[in-house]
């Protein structure tokens, strides 16, 4: 500021400041006029007074700011394209000009409108300094800056309005999120009050969302929302005509004083007092085959009523808002096929005595909630099961059925061939999967649980290319089993398929998973390896339920667009307190299988490697190797 108190600019612009602070001096201050001062590219070097009491910025945030970006607005309160704006052409032309009526946006999003005069100020030297702008209010918004209505549309506005509608709707497929598009594409623009009935699959009527432009926001109004009365068939009230299908209709309170001729009559009455509306109208929203609701727009603070002119261009609006629907709900439909297809295509856990066991499916959150993510769990003889959690590459309703035919002819080949050990039972699957199966590439685990003659349960296991299953001992201590790893089905490569064997301790867990509980396309998967040892091991004491709600709520990276399917099962305690731990040598019959590595159980010795609990390499699906 000068010496007189006055704003003399940003000092990072040394000249136009100069100049600008010189020529606002006291004189202009007095001005009633609104005064902004700019640069030649624009931006604002000072205001007067009456500009901050106009405009509702103080001088301190006018400063540095572009005045096309920050105050320039078309009547619907949108920015005004730079091609389009008249002050701009003005500063490249380096003429003087001026502009009636138009809209500027005030600091709190109100929209006033004003007048304008522009010119360029040379200092005495006839260097061009500066561009004065003067503002200017009409006589209506003089009288207190807040009568902020939009102007009506013109034919180019509606053409717009229709072109983003159509836009905004059919880039969404969720039935929530188009009905708030609606609403929010006609309000403020068209009225206050936005109104989405909706008809049901069973004809019944639903007040789907009721918005309400309060203060330059829209406020959803959860109390007007709700079941609605049925539809009578004849009844000419205009929202019971519109669910109908009838052609659009105004309306007001007055529509509904009289005797109510149905219980929608009755909601309509009362939606007039609860929200002041003055002046409505009403459209059908109409599918390809039948009627899906109707919107109702009001007007509570716009003094002006609706026209019958109105009504071309909201049926328009519906018409494009009936074909969106009409598809978020086909798309909703399938997806409960879907889901109910995955649902019956998990099986339900067997009764294995002394065991718990559980399992968890979360669907991919942006694909058709079904995917190629599988476990199964199911009796080869009395006293032992299998164990399976596999993964067919994709997730939509082609990865599900290709996950189908993978689990149906592994159970085929597990009961046919029950004594078999897991591995050999893989190789027939890799081999059908060459010659029968419509699947490009899975992972899987094929284990055994069975209880030795030590009363201690004994997990052999043979990995195809999964990511590897997880032994959470009670005492806290966690670590992978890594061993028994071997290449993914549908390779191509006729490798022998290795087998592990390991015994479980009393009231250990093991966690069988598939990739997306630990993958993230930000983060390596040995990132997600490690976080979900180390969450496990935390978990350790939790019951076996929420150890599994837990993990998937913790370990599940948000960034990751891929299902997840969880198997889990815990042993039981040894006795009344749990057995000190022995060291247990591999059986002779273990030994025997090709390719059996012997894991050592947790608190059972072993080597270092045998107990790493982090770092460990998984196989890539794309590349088939181990890394």
């Amino acid at each position: 500021m000068d010496v007189t108190g006055h704003d003399v600019g940003d000092a990072s612009h040394p000249g136009p400041a100069t100049v600008s602070g010189a020529f606002l001096g006291a004189a202009l201050e007095d001005v009633r006029t609104a005064v902004v001062v700019i640069d030649t590219d624009g931006r604002i070097l000072s205001t007067n007074s009456a500009a901050h009491t106009m405009l509702g910025h103080r001088s301190e945030e006018f400063r540095g700011q572009d005045l096309h970006d920050l105050l320039h607005r078309n009547s619907h309160g949108h920015p005004v394209p730079r091609v389009r704006c008249r002050l701009r052409r003005a500063l490249l032309a380096g003429v003087t000009q001026h502009g009636e009526a138009e809209w500027f946006a005030r600091k709190d999003g109100t929209l006033v409108q004003l007048s304008w005069l522009s010119t360029p100020w040379s200092s005495g030297s006839g260097e061009s300094g500066a561009w004065v702008v003067l503002y200017e209010a009409g006589t209506d918004a003089a009288d207190g800056l807040d009568d902020v209505r939009p102007a009506p549309l013109t034919e180019l506005d509606r053409l717009a309005l229709l072109a983003e509608t159509t836009t905004q709707l059919t880039s969404t497929l969720n039935v929530d999120d188009a009905l708030r598009r609606l609403a929010s594409l006609t309000v403020p623009r068209l009225a206050d009050w936005a109104v989405i009935d909706l008809l049901t699959d069973q004809d019944e009527v639903r007040r789907a969302l009721v918005m309400e432009h309060k203060e330059g926001v829209l406020i959803e109004r959860e109390d007007l929302q709700g079941p609605m009365p049925p539809v009578l068939e004849d009844s000419p009230m205009p929202l019971s005509r519109a669910l109908r299908g009838a052609a659009s209709s105004l309306a007001g309170p007055a529509t509904y004083q009289g005797p109510p001729d149905s219980g929608i009559a009755v909601e309509q009455a009362r939606l007039f007092t609860e929200t002041g509306m003055h002046s409505a109208i009403i459209a059908p929203i109409r599918g390809l085959r039948n009627v899906l609701g109707a919107l109702t727009l009001g007007r509570a603070e716009r003094p002006d009523a609706f026209t019958s002119t109105d009504l071309p261009l909201l049926e328009d609006i519906t018409r494009r808002a009936g074909l969106a629907l009409d598809n978020a709900r086909l798309y909703e439909r399938q997806r409960k096929v879907a889901e109910t297809m995955q649902r019956h295509l998990l099986p339900q856990l067997p009764q294995v005595p002394g065991i718990q066991m559980t399992a968890r499916y979360v669907p991919a959150p942006h694909a058709s909630y079904v995917g190629g993510d599988w476990y199964d769990a199911f009796a080869l003889t009395e006293g032992t099961h299998a164990l399976v959690i596999g993964d067919v590459v994709g997730h939509d309703l082609t990865a599900a059925a290709g996950m189908a035919q993978v689990r149906n002819m592994l159970r085929a080949f597990a009961w046919s061939r029950p004594r078999d050990a897991p591995s050999a039972v893989a190789a027939q699957l890799d081999e059908a999967l060459k010659n029968i199966a419509e699947v490009p590439m899975a992972t899987m685990i094929l284990s055994t649980l069975a209880v030795g003659d030590d009363g201690l349960w004994r997990l052999r296991w043979t990995n195809a290319g999964h990511p590897p299953p997880l032994l959470v001992g009670h005492d806290g201590q966690a670590r992978y089993l890594t061993e028994g790893h071997g290449i993914l089905l549908g390779a191509g490569l006729n490798t022998p398929r290795p087998d592990a064997v390991t015994v479980l301790p009393p009231r250990s867990t093991v966690m069988f998973y598939t990739d997306g509980l630990v993958e993230s396309p930000h983060h390596c998967i040995d990132d997600g390896l490690d976080r979900l040892r180390r969450h496990a091991a935390a978990l350790a004491h939790r019951p076996l339920e929420s150890f599994c709600d837990l993990l998937l709520e913790q370990i599940r990276p948000s960034d990751n667009d891929d299902d997840v399917a969880v198997l889990a099962l815990r042993t039981p305690a040894a006795g009344p307190t749990d057995q000190a731990p022995v060291n247990l040598q591999v059986g002779a019959r273990d030994e025997e299988l090709p390719g059996v590595g012997a894991a050592v159980p947790l608190g059972l010795g072993g080597s270092a490697m045998d107990r790493r609990p982090h770092g460990v390499s998984w196989l890539s699906r794309t590349s088939g190797r181990y890394r």
